[in-house]
Order: structure tokens, then C-alpha cells, then sequence
């Protein structure tokens, strides 16, 4: 599905790459304020011809907090944490799509924006050196459609590897990563199943399964322009030539690439230092 885009809601902090968001640490403050920038094109749904573009400035508020933590790399709340392990709940949102601007699902139901919310399980595997680490990450997240009554829409689960590193006094951060998702039932019906009612000469009726959407690889580079302008970029590649549904004649390609850059831009920022 559409991971990690562009979404957000007033006063809210965006999903962005993980390079994007320096790690806590004593010289960071405890929060900042300003504004985030930022344009992505992502496939319209996992499996779909045409394209979904998305550009927007919204404000930024990040917060560095012992549990709460609302930062560069999402929304997120620290249940427990040792020095390899860390668990918390993440959010994240994807993009929407009309059918109308889609010919594959042309007189079906549009696909909104999905606000995914759950917990995440990150296991320290590597640190080589000190601006070096992989990570294993356990997200299940439960995505919620946003514009219907926030109406789930099953479930999610992402495991993946992450490589991060970073220069010197953090000035630039990239991160490289491979995993897959797989969903249930119930969220491949939102992306693929056709209805009887749906169904016509080129679009037979189609019954989606839970199981494989995608397996994934991305990367991400962000890079520091003074005390207050962060840009960053990402690129993700996702193969969908196993997926359970693949089938379904909504399924047009089997693979998508997603791209994307923005800017973070910081007016304020507290005297305090952040937790870590």
C-alpha cells in the first residue's frame, strides 16, 4: 500500500524517511517549530498503471519528549526501551485515490487516504561504528479510511531491515532499507476486490485473499543547509510478482516506484534539551 507519504493535519508532524529525522540526543531541543515542505508521486494503489502526485506546505512541530515523540520521522509513542530494543506506536497515512483518475477502477468507489496507526518492534542487530547501525523493525499497524467514518480497513504488517548512517555532527543522514507487507483480508479487498455490482466485460468479479501485497526496497538521503533548512529525498522500489492477489483485474503492473523531496524549516526552537 501507499507507505510513508505525504499526510497530515494541522498542527501535525508528517511520515517522512528515516534519514530525515536526526536521532535524539542531548544537543537537540526539546521542540521546534516551523514548516515542512514536501512532493511525492507513489502508484495510484499497489499494482495500478496510473499515478497518484501530491505536493504540500504544512507546520511543522516536532517534540522530543521521554515518550511522546513527535519528530522528522513520524508520530510516535515509546512504550519501552533498552539499549537493542524499542517498542512504540507508530502512525502513518497514505495517499488517495479517484477512480475517476484511474480507468482500471473507473465507476468504483474512490480510494481515500488510509491514517494507520499501531505498534512497532525495533530490534537493535548491528552497530559496527558509531554512525552505523541495522536495525530489524515489527510494524502492525491498523489502518483506518479517513473520509468515511474512519472506517477500518484490516490490518498491516511490515517487517523490514534498516541500514542507517550519517556524517559527522549529523549534516547528512541516508538510510537504506528491504522488507515486505502483507495484509489481511479484509485491507486486500479495499485495493483489489471487485464486487458483483462492479463487475463488467473487462472487469470480471474478483474475491480478494489476506496474504503478500509487495516485498520492498528503499532509500532515503537527507542533508543539512544550517541550523534551520533540512531537504531531504527518498526513492522506493515495490515488487508485487508474488503478491496473493495478483489476479485481481485491478492488478495492471508488477512493480512501482515511488518518489519524493522536500524541506523542514525551523522559526523555533526551545532552550531545553531533548530527553536522550
Amino acid at each position: 500500500m501507499k507507505k510513508g507519504m505525504w499526510a497530515g493535519i494541522g498542527m501535525s508532524v508528517l511520515a517522512l524517511p528515516a534519514s530525515a529525522a536526526p536521532t535524539p540526543a542531548p544537543d537537540l531541543p526539546l521542540w521546534e517549530v516551523g514548516l515542512f515542505g514536501g512532493a511525492a508521486s507513489t502508484p495510484a494503489y499497489p499494482g495500478s498503471s496510473e499515478r497518484s502526485m501530491r505536493g504540500l506546505v504544512l507546520p511543522m512541530v516536532i517534540y522530543r519528549g521521554k515518550i511522546l515523540r513527535a519528530d522528522r520521522s513520524g508520530v510516535s509513542a515509546r512504550l519501552f526501551d533498552t539499549e537493542r530494543v524499542d517498542l512504540d506506536l507508530g502512525f502513518q497515512m497514505s495517499l488517495p485515490a479517484r477512480s475517476d483518475d484511474v480507468p482500471a477502477r473507473a465507476g468504483m468507489p474512490d480510494l481515500n487516504s488510509l491514517l494507520e496507526f499501531g505498534p512497532r518492534l525495533k530490534v537493535l542487530l548491528s552497530e559496527p561504528s558509531a554512525p552505523n547501525r541495522v536495525r530489524l523493525e515489527l510494524p502492525l499497524r491498523v489502518p483506518l479510511e479517513v473520509g468515511n467514518g474512519f472506517r477500518r480497513q484490516g490490518l498491516v504488517f511490515e517487517p523490514r531491515v534498516v541500514f542507517e548512517t550519517s556524517g559527522s555532527n549529523r549534516q547528512w543522514q541516508a538510510d537504506a532499507n528491504i522488507g515486505a507487507v502483507f495484509g489481511n483480508a479484509r485491507l486486500n479487498q479495499y485495493f483489489y476486490e471487485v464486487a458483483p455490482q462492479y463487475a463488467n466485460a473487462t472487469r470480471p468479479a474478483y474475491q480478494a485473499g489476506s496474504g503478500l501485497m509487495m516485498t520492498r526496497l528503499g532509500a532515503s538521503l537527507s542533508h543539512s543547509l544550517g541550523p534551520d533548512w533540512r531537504v531531504f529525498g527518498f526513492t522506493r522500489y515495490d515488487n508485487y510478482t508474488h503478491a496473493a492477489n495478483r489476479d485481481s483485474p485491478l492488478f495492471r503492473k508488477n512493480s512501482g516506484l515511488s518518489l519524493g523531496f522536500g524541506f523542514t524549516w525551523t522559526a523555533y526552537r526551545s532552550q531545553a534539551r531533548a530527553w536522550d
